[in-house]
């Protein structure tokens, strides 16, 4: 007898409980990846191997960013492309995303000019 009381009581806490876990309008599931943060513009300071850049970067829509570092060489290709591709990861990609040139960086008025997105 005493199991079966405290069987019911536990049956009934149990529902109680399920019924607390009601349809929250506040709880969303979904297995939806989130859309990119759009990030309108931002100007960073980057320490890369010992040196401090300035990266600039805005928001073209559709998840395309212009982006430029300035106070590297025009010698340093590789070097702006990876402060660039590296920090938007960072900045404005979701999930871990790395940065992924669009275009060719140009080197105009001391500054590598590029465009990127996530991917």
């Amino acid at each position: 007898m005493r199991t079966l009381v405290t069987g019911a009581i536990l049956l009934v806490v149990a529902g109680l409980m399920l019924s607390a876990c009601s349809n929250d309008p506040s709880v969303r599931i979904t297995s939806e990846k989130p859309a990119a943060p759009q990030v309108a513009s931002r100007s960073e300071p980057i320490f890369y191997n010992g040196k401090t850049y300035k990266l600039d970067f805005s928001s073209k829509g559709s998840g395309l960013y212009d982006m430029s570092v300035s106070g590297m060489t025009s010698k340093q290709q590789k070097d702006a492309e990876a402060v660039a591709t590296s920090s938007l990861g960072y900045f404005a990609c979701p999930d871990g995303q790395k940065g992924k040139l669009q275009s060719k960086p140009a080197y105009k008025d001391a500054k590598w000019r590029m465009q990127a997105r996530c991917g």
